[in-house]
């Protein structure tokens, strides 16, 4: 207590001197940040563009000086805005994207990071390249508000993505589960009086007579099995 005055005095003085140095770190992280918006948002239009959409999209960095708006990873704040149709200002992507648009615009950016790390790592000289342990990526139901020729170049996308990740894929549309490495098949039934859910791997046979249903519904017929033959064949 009764060096309460200096002591205020000398902890002022960290303080101004600390919270210069979180300036300079955090200047430097904005910096490096909007240089990487930069290339993501070019990388990702093409990505987007490439699941059955036509957009404009932007990385926005922006930043609070104030200390209210400090954090432990600087003072960015990091906006995705996006213009689904030509001639619309851009807006925040959770603010104007369908459920189907989302998704799309999510597996756009999983696929260009991942490339674009593979890429940076396999560039480095002669050194062999380093690269993560694989990931497990899980799709639950990317397929909302699709079909059509959207549904088969999401099922390409997660093809590729496939390639150096672990990707799980939850999906109704027999587009995207033809590019399956290996198809589960989830099933519900009631066994004494409790409903029951199991998971099997389906045979390739097995596998294009549920493909079929899929496309078809309940009723299976030769055009449809001949349809899910094709499908399957096609997306090897």
């Amino acid at each position: 207590m009764e060096n309460r005055d200096a002591l205020l005095e000398e902890l002022k003085v960290k303080e101004a001197k600390d919270a210069g140095a979180y300036r300079r770190a955090a200047k430097e992280l904005t910096a490096a940040r909007g240089a990487a918006a930069g290339r993501l948002e070019k990388l990702a239009v093409g990505q987007i563009n490439d699941l059955a959409m036509s957009v404009k999209f932007r990385v926005e960095v922006a930043f609070e000086e104030e200390q209210g708006g400090w954090t432990a990873h600087g003072w960015d704040r990091i906006n995705y805005l996006i213009a689904t149709n030509a001639g619309e200002p851009l807006k925040p992507l959770e603010e104007i994207a369908s459920g189907g648009e989302m998704s799309r615009v999510m597996l756009a950016l999983k696929v260009t990071v991942e490339e674009s790390f593979a890429a940076g790592s396999a560039g480095h000289g002669k050194k062999k390249a380093s690269l993560p342990t694989p990931r497990m990526l899980v799709f639950d139901e990317i397929d909302i508000g699709i079909g059509g020729r959207a549904a088969e170049a999401v099922g390409r996308k997660l093809k590729m993505l496939s390639k150096r990740q672990q990707v799980v894929c939850i999906t109704h549309l027999p587009q995207i589960a033809a590019f399956a490495d290996q198809h589960f098949l989830i099933e519900k039934a009631d066994k004494d009086g409790r409903t029951r859910t199991s998971i099997r791997r389906m045979e390739e046979a097995e596998r294009a007579r549920e493909v079929a249903r899929m496309l078809s519904g309940a009723k299976l017929t030769e055009t449809s099995l001949e349809h899910a033959r094709n499908l399957l064949a096609s997306s090897r």
